[in-house]
């Protein structure tokens, strides 16, 4: 019964006679195909004869086999082709040479039958080992990337809960945290080759800032509902009160840290809901800070939040048109927001207009 071939193995010599030798060998285990020269050699694997192994002699007229195997390797879609270099060449600065450009192994002619068989065995045996290894590692690697994906959604479904949550409590819409996500990062995208915030505005960071920016009132839970909801004016114990909703969300993302170990998410995400209140010229709250002391990410935060607010409708007062809130930003830099920032909503405006009608509430107009 014929014996099925175990793999392709690609001759290439000069000499018929130790063609015809190696052919007679291996051909009933393996499929063979010959080349007479490294031109011809090139040429069968160019047209789509891809073998499991090379054995391939050194000296040849024209392309000889070192100049074979240096293409060979170079070629990425080929440089994992084991290749066994058949020659009578034996002393040790040959053999070097040939490992150095990425042989693996040497058969000194003439050879022995056994010995041919053996090493062509194993060095078949090991490609194929390596291939499956690859295989292997690439559905792995997809596996853990979707694993991974999987992870990032449901985080962004928890925090996309948590944030709707703290927004209902305040007559607000999920819609309003996708404006404001969005706000944020087309402000920092507008903002990455400036040179005052280059170093931190890269992609990763840009990300970050997207995930978490819907947490930036989660601090609301813990304010009362006779002030959250208060349809009038807060006196100025309620607004105090008020206030407080920074602390809160400071607090509780600093409880998520000792529970659980901090993360950069974690880290971005308790500046902007500590610091999206502060003010450009120190006037804000909770710390007062100003200018540089207040985090990147709570300086574009306050311009979202605050455009936000003045366009939505409130039980408090209706919803301004986007030329009102945009001077009220303009009139505002330099004193309540970073000035940068305020010249790049100037100059994005318009999708600043496109994010609100993506996102509009039920009454927008």
């Amino acid at each position: 019964m014929e014996q099925l071939a175990t793999g392709r193995v690609l001759i290439v010599d000069d000499e018929t006679f130790y063609i015809d030798v190696l052919v007679e060998l291996l051909g009933e285990h393996y499929q063979v195909s010959v080349a007479k020269s490294g031109e011809q050699a090139m040429k069968r694997i160019n047209d789509g004869f891809r073998p499991d192994l090379i054995l391939l002699d050194v000296l040849m007229k024209g392309m000889d086999g070192y100049q074979v195997c240096a293409q060979l390797k170079a070629t990425p879609a080929l440089a994992d082709i084991p290749v066994i270099f058949l020659t009578v060449k034996s002393d040790v600065d040959s053999e070097m040479h040939g490992f150095e450009l990425g042989a693996s192994d040497y058969i000194v002619k003439p050879f022995s039958p056994p010995i041919v068989r053996a090493r062509v065995s194993t060095h078949i045996a090991l490609a194929k080992s390596r291939q499956a290894l690859k295989a292997k590692n690439i559905l792995l690697e997809e596996r853990v990337q979707e694993r991974t994906e999987e992870i990032a959604r449901t985080q962004d479904v928890a925090i996309y809960c948590m944030a709707s949550l703290a927004e209902t409590r305040d007559n607000e819409t999920g819609k309003h945290i996708r404006r404001t996500q969005h706000y944020v990062k087309s402000l920092a995208e507008a903002l990455v080759d400036h040179p005052r915030f280059q170093q931190q505005l890269n992609e990763e960071y840009i990300d970050l800032l997207f995930k978490s920016a819907p947490l930036h009132d989660i601090g609301k839970v813990g304010v009362p509902d006779a002030v959250l909801l208060k349809p009038g004016k807060l006196d100025a114990a309620e607004w105090e009160e008020m206030k407080k909703h920074a602390e809160y969300g400071k607090e509780a993302l600093e409880n998520a840290e000792s529970e659980y170990g901090s993360s950069d998410f974690l880290c971005v995400a308790k500046e902007i809901a500590y610091g999206h209140h502060e003010k450009w010229d120190g006037s804000g709250y909770p710390q007062g800070i100003s200018e540089e002391q207040i985090p990147v990410s709570a300086r574009l935060m306050a311009v979202a939040d605050c455009y936000d607010a003045l366009i939505s409708r409130r039980v408090y007062k209706p919803p301004f048109t986007h030329e009102q809130a945009a001077q009220i930003i303009l009139d505002g830099r330099g004193k309540h927001f970073d000035p940068a920032v305020v010249d790049v909503f100037e100059a994005i405006q318009d999708r600043f207009i496109e994010i609100a009608k993506e996102y509009a509430d039920d009454d927008y107009e």
